[in-house]
């Protein structure tokens, strides 16, 4: 299993890093409706839908997606949907839903069934996340940067976990995942970020929020990774999908992304968000 795992991971990583240095941004944000595809009828599936609404609700996603794309490739350069009102609405309630809602909804252990509602958190955790993939392209150091700082922690938390783990962090939703795991994961992006710092210029003001920046990161994508997991144990789902040989889902790999691209994508772009 552990081998199957790797193996897909090396291939997905190899596919997405060719896919992000050599597709312009307008192929980009095609393949990504793609992937949005995907992600959209796991959601449905989660929700309760059954397959025809899981296809109707994918189509759904992928539409508003696409007049994203022709309304940003209509406007002047720089204009992208992240800026316009529509855009800002929808990242706002992405960060109020990942910042306020999503703790409450984890710390009650809210058992929402409500297909309606669930219909609308997906499209508001999903859209986000796909536009951020889209935006953040234009600059892959930002896009490669923010998921590395997922890709540590949760690296981190495993094996922090594996060797430290005592206190359970949620074991009700999730009982693999510790304190101690948590600790890990935060000292382990914190070390990276201070040793980036020491090789790279950049002013104290930027560095200490660049610090705050990832760990806050860190939090959010186990915090996503937490969401999910309480969403598929309502659903009755061990996985969200079985299109990954050895990870179940595409939203079982990009738990952790869903919760974090877009708070990036917001921080990188909050100098034009306040013109």
């Amino acid at each position: 299993m552990l081998r199957q795992r790797v193996l897909t991971a090396a291939v997905l990583l190899a596919l997405f890093l060719a896919a992000v240095f050599l597709l312009s941004n307008l192929l980009w944000a095609l393949l990504m409706i793609v992937v949005l595809a995907v992600a959209g009828r796991e959601w449905g599936r989660l929700a309760g839908f059954a397959a025809t609404g899981q296809g109707f609700y994918a189509a759904l996603l992928c539409a508003a997606a696409s007049a994203i794309v022709a309304l940003e490739h209509s406007q002047s350069p720089g204009q992208a949907f992240i800026y316009s009102v529509p855009g800002k609405t929808l990242y706002t309630l992405c960060a109020a839903f990942w910042l306020a809602i999503a703790p409450a909804w984890l710390y009650y252990r809210w058992e929402i069934r409500s297909r309606p509602l669930l219909a609308v958190v997906g499209l508001i955790v999903l859209l986000p996340f796909w536009h951020a993939l889209v935006w953040m392209q234009l600059t892959p150091a930002l896009l490669l940067g923010a998921m590395a700082v997922v890709w540590i922690a949760d690296t981190a938390a495993y094996f922090a976990g594996r060797a430290f783990g005592r206190h359970k962090l949620a074991p009700s939703i999730s009982p693999g995942k510790t304190w101690e795991g948590v600790a890990g994961a935060l000292l382990a992006v914190a070390a990276a970020w201070v040793v980036l710092a020491l090789i790279a210029p950049g002013s104290a003001a930027d560095r200490g929020s660049g610090l705050l920046l990832v760990v806050l990161l860190a939090i959010l994508g186990i915090q996503g990774d937490l969401f999910e997991s309480w969403i598929k144990r309502l659903a009755g789902l061990k996985d969200s999908g079985r299109l990954l040989p050895g990870h179940g889902g595409l939203l079982d790999r990009v738990d952790a992304l869903t919760s974090t691209l877009p708070l990036a994508a917001l921080y990188f772009a909050y100098p034009l968000l306040r013109a």
